[in-house]
Parts: C-alpha cells; structure tokens; sequence
C-alpha cells in the first residue's frame, strides 16, 4: 500500500463499518473542476456547481469492484483500467479485503475536456463508499486513493483536481509529499467556460512542457500565485485579475486550443477578469465578479467559436463551496 492512513484501522473497526453498511446505497454529484486557475499548475484548483457526474454505489460480499457505465464514452469497465476503480481497489485493500463494490457511473464531464473528468469519477467513488462506511476513512486518505486514479489518467499523482472535487471551493496544494491541503477562502465569483468539441489528453499535453525554465520566469509566477491567493482571501477583485497571468504553461499548452488567444482577448473586452486554460485543455475558463458580465463573456466565447468549423459547449456556473454531493 503507497500511502499510510491518517489513523490506524482495527479489525473490530472495519467489521463494525462494513456490516453497517450492508444493504445500503448511495448517490452522489461528483463535481467538475478548474485546476491551475491559471497560474497555479499542479497547486490550485476550483469546484463547480456545474457539470458533475452521477454515481451510484453499493457494497457487496466480494473483494471486487464492479462498474456499470451508463452513459456513451464506453469508458474501461476492468476496475483496474478505470479512474473510479483503482481508487476502490485501493480502498477495497485498506478493508483487509472484506468487502467490495458496485458502482453505476453517468458521466456528464466529457473525458478529456479539461474540466476534471477523471478527478470526479476517483473523487465521487471514494466519497460515496466512505459515506456507506461510515465515513472510516479521513478526507486526506480519501485524496491519496483518489490521486491514484489521476495516476492512472494522466501518468502523474496530482490532486489539484482531486481536492477541490472532494472539500469545495478553491483549494491550494501545498505538499503532496506529505499530503497537505489548504482550503483558501475567496470572494463570490462566476465561472464561464467554453468547452471544444476536441479532445486534449491530460498525458499528451504535460509531454510537450519546457523540462526547464528560466529564474525570471519562475520568479514571475510565484509572485502570480502568491497574488492570486491573497486576492482570494482578501476578496481583492483587482488583484485577482492582475494575478491570473501564467508565463510558464500557456504560452506552450495554448497551442493545443484552436482559437485561444482571440477566445480570451474576446472575453476580457467584454469585461471578465481573467481566466486561462481549465487543466490541459481544451476548455477554457474566465472568472467574472457577476452574473451579467458572466454571460456577456460566453457570448463573446459563442462569436468566436461560431467562426470556426468546430463544434462546442458552454457553461456559466458558480463555484461549488461544498464539493461532492449527495442526493
């Protein structure tokens, strides 16, 4: 097992979650995401009201993980070729495998669409089991099982998806190593995202990134980040928008997205404070102070993509100060 629990489970404590548990079912909203915010690569991330995906789940008497797919992406059903399941065989371990799992999954955050598809299935699945367990496990352990579906997704464990998908709100990552999760505080704000009916995978797009870079730069964007985050806790309009510029990671990750660099121009003349690349792409995100502004931003984003021969989505949403729901 990668990770050690946040508290020791006994033998009396796992018999005792999963005979409680038996019979039950539950459902959940797993939310999507924006991580980076820009700026915060690898360390910042946002849940939203809205897309989210479905998932339903119940325990059985064997050590497996069954998963039933209901939607049309025809995503792996091998539990260990898919995102919800390995953070479940995961669990399923920690159970001294006493028990497992069967999970319905309707996925309304297209895979590949950089609104943390992939987080929300590892997320939402471990939420839920936790949730018929009793909640066994603490939310730090939840995180490092779900990072092992992102690790499957993307090569890579990071949960600037996972953690704002499970607490809500803006979360920073601080460490991985050891895990430490700190939920920043931020002002009312409306998300507008326009998603390109392209697929950019999470994988492809952290190979083409610069192995090194500059002092200068790195200088920059820690000054970035450290003013986005301060303009969040403070409730600091002005310098949030300052804040939201990335020097490192646009400038090679925006060659992906057709018709980015007018997508954004496009969006902040129409009055939003700023925004960037969700995850790897290709949706694209602006942060607006209100309602009014946010919609004006996706008619900007519409006229754009309008022009082009490709297809897309938008969504104008709030952020999800709770995270994973149930319902």
């Amino acid at each position: 097992m990668e990770n050690e629990l946040s508290v020791s489970l006994s033998a009396t404590n796992i018999k005792e979650a999963i005979d409680s548990a038996w019979g039950k079912q539950c459902t959940v909203h797993a939310p999507g995401t924006v991580a980076n915010l820009v700026c915060g690569f690898d360390i910042l991330g946002l849940a939203l009201n809205d897309p989210s995906d479905i998932m339903t789940i119940k325990l059985i008497d064997k050590p497996e993980v069954i998963i039933h797919n209901i939607d049309e992406f025809n995503l792996p059903t091998d539990p260990k070729k898919n995102v919800a399941g390995v953070p479940l065989l995961d669990m399923i371990e920690r159970l001294d495998n006493q028990a497992g799992f069967e999970i319905r999954i309707e996925k309304k955050i297209k895979p590949g669409s950089g609104l943390g598809s992939s987080a929300a299935s590892a997320a939402g699945g471990v939420v839920a089991a936790n949730h018929l367990l009793g909640n066994l496990f603490s939310r730090n352990d939840l995180v490092q099982m779900a990072m092992l579906g992102e690790r499957l997704a993307s090569g890579v464990k990071h949960a600037d998806n996972i953690a704002p998908c499970i607490m809500g709100g803006v979360t920073l990552i601080r460490s991985i190593l050891p895990l430490d999760i700190i939920s920043i505080p931020s002002p009312p704000l409306y998300v507008t995202i326009v998603h390109p009916q392209i697929e950019v995978r999470t994988e492809d797009a952290r190979q083409i990134l610069r192995k090194q870079i500059l002092l200068k730069d790195a200088i920059k964007q820690w000054g970035n980040i450290a003013g986005l985050v301060a303009g969040l806790m403070k409730g600091d309009y002005e310098l949030i928008s300052r804040s939201l510029e990335d020097v490192l990671i646009e400038p090679v990750r925006s060659i992906l997205i057709p018709a980015f660099a007018e997508v954004k121009y496009r969006c902040i003349e129409a009055g939003a404070m700023g925004g960037g690349i969700s995850g790897s792409g290709p949706s694209i995100f602006m942060l607006s102070r209100d309602e009014t502004t946010a919609y004006k931003v996706e008619d900007a984003m519409k006229k754009v993509y309008a022009d082009t021969n490709i297809s897309f989505y938008t969504y104008v949403t709030t952020v999800n100060t709770s995270g994973v729901k149930f319902v």
